[in-house]
């Protein structure tokens, strides 16, 4: 084998160079990417600090530390964290198991610019998120646009069906627990409790026992449909909240007082960010506790104050709790152009204009921008908000051409292409915090999508090569000499049969694939 250290071989001769994700290796634009996400690990200038040195000459004013600062190890390559990032969501992996099956997947290497195999880690777990929250929205979407581009290189979509696409809207859920009023009362006592305590307050009845076996009773009171005890035990839940709740009030109140008049607190914070962690949580306790049934705007977890109660009409699952999220996709080919998140559950028509102003930017490199938007019912009375761009909708149909009608007849190829995406992209349960995990989440989802669906492709245009090769052989063969190919039929029948189920192709009539085997020879 050719290689450059004597004791390993080079991944491309231990590899199968014609497998699909060794064919996109080289055909994603590895130089663009780096260099758009390079400037965000640059490292920063530092201010100098001034500072008074005495020597035997007397006092001097003197600045220190200026400069670009070199602190910290050399990073990892961008390369190899961006794919890591498309293998994650394109096989529906955690990052410990992306790790794990990394190290012992030849071909994940090669796709990572590896020239030999690794048998050690790319890098620890959580680094993965780290680069994910570093590059941020804007440097998924570069990932985004990288997959859009290479499939028009590789004449995988012309870049005319750009410009038609389909918008569809689902639900992106959150990484929480059913709301249940018994447990969110619950959890909120214990929170508090454990942030007074970290704060240094000491109370002085916690009701941790009575807690406990109030939530058990609620459990049970609810699966026997005795709903009058389960309301009487959710008020005791809701009254003894509110007792620890006001403790803990007036003991931080007479703590700040106290340290206003130059005293000292009785015990000690255990971080710079107690009080201010407390106060959060006071504030999400007094929420949850207050809040009733049919209010706007519930909390529903603690830990994600962002989840959103949306009702998409499904009957299996009439609430759905997350955020709302937008896809575009190409008309014919159903290439993901576009996916952004939406908080605040907006109406379907006002965010239109945002998702296809996404799609724009991602194709702006291409010459590019969708002209045609073909939506549902929820998109309509939006076209003055979205000028130059056709909306096509049902609700016009008896305004819209043959064409458009034809057209419309597609609308509905986005629904199991948001279904591949939840239950093969990781999209069905979004586990990153905050409002900024939801958009950078909606965004590696349809990264990890386009590459999937690019190795397809990658399988389809070679296919598609091979059968017009036989196509063009064959006809050579029966022009050329037609008797001995005749001749020749019987025996190379069979053999080019199973060539044709090895590719998946619809073989030709025995006479040509005579023929056809003649030439070969």
């Amino acid at each position: 084998m050719a290689t450059d250290d004597f004791f390993r071989a080079r991944l491309d001769t231990m590899i199968d160079l014609r497998h699909p994700l060794a064919v996109l290796a080289g055909q994603l634009p590895w130089d663009r990417i780096e260099r758009a996400l390079a400037p965000k690990f640059a490292h920063q200038d530092r201010p100098a600090k001034p500072g008074i040195v005495v020597d035997l000459l007397g006092e001097h004013a003197l600045e220190f530390g200026g400069g670009v600062s070199n602190a910290g190890r050399p990073r990892l390559s961008i390369r190899l964290m961006a794919s890591l990032l498309y293998l994650k969501n394109a096989f529906n992996l955690s990052d410990e198991e992306l790790v794990l099956r990394w190290s012992e997947n030849v071909q994940w290497q090669f796709f990572s610019g590896m020239e030999y195999y690794e048998p050690r880690l790319p890098c620890d777990a959580t680094q993965i998120g780290r680069f994910r929250r570093a590059i941020g929205e804007e440097g998924l979407e570069q990932l985004l646009k990288s997959t859009i581009e290479t499939a028009v290189e590789v004449k995988a979509v012309k870049p005319a069906e750009l410009e038609r696409v389909i918008v569809d809207t689902t639900v992106q859920e959150k990484a929480i627990a059913h709301p249940v009023d018994s447990r969110l009362l619950e959890i909120a006592r214990h929170k508090v409790v454990s942030a007074a305590r970290r704060a240094g307050i000491a109370l002085k009845q916690t009701f941790v026992k009575e807690g406990k076996e109030l939530r058990r009773k609620a459990g049970g009171y609810a699966h026997a449909k005795q709903f009058k005890r389960l309301r009487k035990t959710v008020k005791r839940q809701r009254t003894i909240l509110g007792v620890v709740m006001r403790e803990v009030q007036r003991k931080l109140d007479a703590q700040t007082q106290a340290i206003a008049a130059g005293g000292q607190p009785e015990r000690e914070p255990s971080g710079p960010t107690a009080l201010s962690e407390l106060q959060m949580w006071l504030q999400r306790a007094e929420r949850i506790r207050t809040q009733q049934r049919f209010d706007k705007n519930k909390l529903y977890a603690l830990h994600a104050p962002e989840v959103e109660c949306i009702g998409k009409g499904k009957a299996r699952k009439p609430y759905e709790f997350g955020v709302k999220v937008s896809l575009a996709v190409t008309h014919k080919q159903g290439l993901m152009v576009g996916a952004r998140s939406f908080p605040g559950n907006p109406f379907d028509g006002h965010i239109l204009s945002a998702q296809l102003e996404q799609a724009t930017n991602l194709m702006q490199d291409l010459g590019r921008r969708p002209t045609q938007a073909i939506v549902d019912l929820g998109f309509r009375g939006v076209d003055g908000d979205n000028p130059g761009v056709e909306i096509i909708h049902r609700g016009k149909y008896r305004t819209l051409t043959n064409q458009q009608r034809r057209w419309l007849k597609r609308r509905q190829a986005i629904e199991p292409m948001i279904g591949h995406t939840k239950s093969d992209n990781r999209m069905e349960r979004c586990w990153l915090p905050g409002a900024l995990g939801d958009a950078l989440h909606a965004l590696s989802c349809a990264a990890g999508y386009n590459i999937r669906w690019l190795m397809r492709a990658i399988v389809r245009l070679a296919t598609r090569r091979l059968s017009c090769a036989l196509s063009d052989l064959i006809l050579w063969a029966r022009i050329s000499v037609p008797r001995l190919a005749h001749a020749l039929a019987g025996p190379m029948n069979s053999a080019l049969g199973a060539i044709g189920r090895l590719v998946g192709l619809q073989m030709p009539s025995s006479n040509d694939a005579g023929q056809l085997g003649w030439a070969a020879n």
